[in-house]
């Protein structure tokens, strides 16, 4: 990993910096952390995380606090038009009664009873002797100033719904899991195809050079037999033509490695013109190929851990516990509340008056502070609340029939899919036979190339042939070069093809869709 981290930490130096070094493994590594639609899965993957902790809180106790104020210009009597207003005068005869008893019972002949009105006037002079108001209000419960804080506890006892739904986000997390790894496989796919193309590309313009290298030879020897009248003038012309088509198709092959370098940039999220040097060679792998038992194996491997298809259970998995949530329309729920509040009625005038030691006519000037006993009153009340639909027009019937449909479908999908995979695997299994087929035809013929070209230019130097068959020769070696190139290039991407869909891709966890700790490079 130390080279990766080294090409990590180089992504954005300047253009002109030096290449960066990259094999085949650190560049798959490298796409698996940069690719920009992978960083949106896994994002997705980190939503449907915050989507199971939302949906867990739906089940905890919920607790609210609240605060209030309220300022009253104008309040009802709650006793308008009834007789309680004869109730308040009667708990001031009361006093009246109680001195006159005492005033009979005493035995001082100097306190005699006496008349209510005579009462009531000494009360009120002893009142306003001590500085209280003796206006009255029509209303005696009306408060200015109203004061509440609240404390609500609230906790699902039974809801369905709720319960439910944990299933159903742990299901969406496991489905987005199943995108990062299905994206991981493209990734893989994408990364390796650009890779070998890349390395094709330039083994292709290697090869034009060592072909425009033994045409200028080539050249060179006419020439000197034209120059010696031993060879014909076309010869020399025919030579220079032949040098440069190749010059011109050096160019071109030049042209289309830089555009593979392009497209292996794009694939690995590189800035645009970031020098890149290819440590890899296009080399069949060693290992055997897998065998019509494997091929089987792999395909049985490739139904049970291939992303797409997890992530097709996780779709019929979701959509099972949404007609579950659904059903649960029929049932109750269940809710619990506790709720303690604290509550205070404070007049803009705290001020008042109180007997002193009993006596009806001597009372003295009082004052409550704001947060007196006499205005403040807490309160606290606990409940249990059912609430049931009973009828709801056959809608939720609806509903759960329409949820079974889509779970229905979306097993055809599955079967559907896994049929596809099946197909896919021994698919590539197949091109993977005819690619290594190609790969041995193509090793014969650049010996019999080599070959081919060794005789005759024996044949040139001891004179018995013309440069001309030299030239055809090498033609036809540079021809199975570049066409047993094309067979390992083909090689290497039906194997990578075959893994990938096997879901076992190279260079990367098929858990996890990240980069493989202590993958080989």
């Amino acid at each position: 990993m130390t080279g990766l981290l080294a090409a990590v930490l180089a992504l954005w130096a300047p253009a002109a910096a030096d290449p960066l070094p990259l094999t085949l493994d650190e560049a798959v590594q490298l796409g698996l952390l940069r690719d920009y639609a992978l960083q949106q899965a896994r994002l997705d993957v980190d939503e449907a995380k915050a989507r199971v902790e939302e949906v867990y809180g739906s089940v905890y106790p919920s607790v609210d606090l609240s605060l209030g104020y309220t300022r009253n210009f104008e309040t009802a009597n709650p006793f308008q038009g009834s007789d309680a207003g004869s109730l308040f005068s009667a708990l001031g005869s009361s006093q009246w009664l109680a001195f006159n008893e005492v005033a009979r019972t005493d035995g001082d002949p100097n306190t005699n009873p006496i008349t209510l009105e005579e009462f009531t006037r000494r009360q009120g002079e002893a009142i306003s002797a001590a500085g209280g108001d003796l206006s009255t209000s029509d209303n005696p419960f009306f408060v200015p100033n109203q004061f509440s804080a609240a404390l609500t506890v609230t906790q699902n006892l039974y809801n369905g719904g709720a319960f439910k739904a944990l299933d159903s986000v742990e299901a969406l997390e496991a489905q987005s899991r199943a995108g990062v790894r299905s994206r991981a496989l493209r990734v893989v796919s994408d990364v390796s195809r650009a890779y070998y193309g890349a390395l094709l590309a330039a083994a292709r313009v290697e090869v034009l050079d060592k072909s425009i290298e033994r045409a200028r030879e080539t050249l060179a020897e006419v020439t000197r037999q034209v120059e010696q009248g031993v060879a014909p003038k076309f010869q020399q012309l025919s030579a220079e033509v032949v040098l440069a088509n190749l010059e011109t198709s050096r160019l071109q092959a030049a042209n289309g490695a830089d555009q593979a370098r392009d497209v292996l940039r794009m694939a690995l999220a590189l800035p645009a013109g970031r020098p890149l040097a290819l440590r890899g060679e296009l080399a069949v792998p060693a290992g055997p190929e897998p065998s019509a038992l494997a091929v089987a194996e792999a395909t049985d491997k490739a139904v049970a851990q291939r992303p797409d298809l997890e992530s097709a259970r996780q779709q019929i998995a979701l959509l099972e516990v949404n007609r579950d949530v659904t059903r649960t329309g029929y049932l109750p729920t269940i809710v619990a509340n506790l709720r303690a509040s604290y509550i205070g009625n404070v007049p803009d005038d705290r001020t008042g008056v109180a007997q002193v030691d009993g006596n009806p006519f001597l009372y003295r000037e009082t004052e409550e502070s704001f947060f007196s006993d006499a205005y403040w009153s807490p309160a606290l009340s606990a409940g249990i609340t059912l609430t049931w639909n009973l009828f709801d027009g056959f809608a939720t019937t609806a509903r759960v029939r329409q949820s079974q449909a889509s779970v229905a479908r979306a097993r055809v999908q599955l079967e559907q899919l896994e049929q596809t995979v099946r197909v896919e695997v021994e698919a590539a299994h197949r091109d993977l036979r005819a690619a290594r087929r190609q790969l041995d035809s193509q090793a014969r013929t650049i010996e019999r190339a080599e070959l081919n070209y060794a005789h005759a230019k024996v044949r040139v130097q001891e004179g018995v042939s013309s440069p001309l068959e030299l030239r055809e020769a090498s033609e036809q070696l540079d021809q199975s070069r570049l066409n047993q190139l094309q067979a390992v290039h083909d090689y290497l991407v039906a194997w990578v093809r075959f893994q990938v869909a096997v879901g076992d891709p190279p260079g990367a966890d098929a858990a996890t869709g990240r980069p493989r700790q202590g993958a080989p490079r």
